[in-house]
């Protein structure tokens, strides 16, 4: 009897969760649904925009910056003595600067950038949501949608692309310094071998991908935020759960643009 009662809690348990599930997706669909609505509304909040860029593109630098560089540095270190195995030192250049922009670049910046702007935001908006100032903001008749969400989603969507450029570079440069270490090879020719293999295919797909990286990571950090329940400890889950589920989004998204640039080849 008890072995049945046990079975039974567990089941509405099990189906408990697999509503959430839906009842989550279905309200993200209605949240990306309020953004688009409210992005080309009239009354767009400009300069919050442009101090949402400066927080999440500027004060995130330093943090790209180290991480291209090793990114550069740790591919060439890996793969010099594999292609000198047989003979082909003279492409590693190109390989690493191919791999850096169509692939690595755009996929660990965005994963950094989610373990750090999307708990950011996730935290800030939470926080709001806990204190009650996100109900201050509608009372003093100003949409929140607007003005908290729309401003950190597109400014997510503009200075990631950016810092993923920011990080290629680093990255690039990075594997020169690498290339030095066992050997000389000067920065103007090492550049004409990394860009001679680079093509357009190669930067535009990757480009484009960067965008929908940086929505997803502003659009689930103010969704996990806006929706934190009550108590502080909802704080840290809100946090905690944007970058979760920004980093699984970015993988997902990552697959599905890597099968549609194969087949533009």
């Amino acid at each position: 009897m008890v072995r049945t009662k046990k079975n039974n809690l567990k089941q509405v348990s099990d189906d408990e969760n697999k509503d959430s599930i839906f009842i989550d997706i279905a309200n993200g669909f209605i949240f990306i649904k309020l953004i688009f609505k409210e992005t080309f509304s009239l009354d767009f909040e400009f300069k919050e925009f442009l101090y949402q860029c400066y927080q999440i593109g500027y004060k995130t630098l330093p943090l790209i910056a180290v991480t291209g560089s090793i990114m550069g540095l740790v591919l060439t270190i890996q793969s010099r003595p594999v292609l000198a195995e047989f003979g082909a030192v003279t492409m590693l250049p190109g390989m690493v600067a191919v791999s850096l922009i169509r692939e690595m670049g755009p996929v660990i910046t965005a994963l950094i950038c989610a373990g750090k702007i999307g708990s950011g935001i996730g935290a800030e908006i939470g926080s709001m949501k806990v204190t009650e100032q996100i109900d201050a903001i509608e009372v003093s008749s100003t949409n929140p949608i607007r003005y908290l969400v729309v401003t950190r989603v597109l400014a997510a969507a503009t200075m990631i692309p950016i810092l993923v450029l920011y990080a290629d570079a680093l990255g690039i440069l990075g594997s020169w310094a690498g290339a030095n270490i066992k050997g000389e090879v000067s920065l103007i020719l090492f550049l004409s071998q990394a860009f001679s293999h680079v093509e357009f295919i190669d930067f535009f797909p990757a480009f484009v991908k960067t965008i929908f990286f940086g929505f997803l990571i502003g659009a689930v950090g103010c969704y996990k935020g806006y929706h934190a329940g009550n108590g502080t400890a909802s704080v840290g889950v809100a946090a905690h759960s944007s970058v979760v589920l920004a980093s699984l989004l970015i993988i997902v998204v990552d697959v599905i643009a890597v099968q549609i640039t194969d087949m533009m080849l």
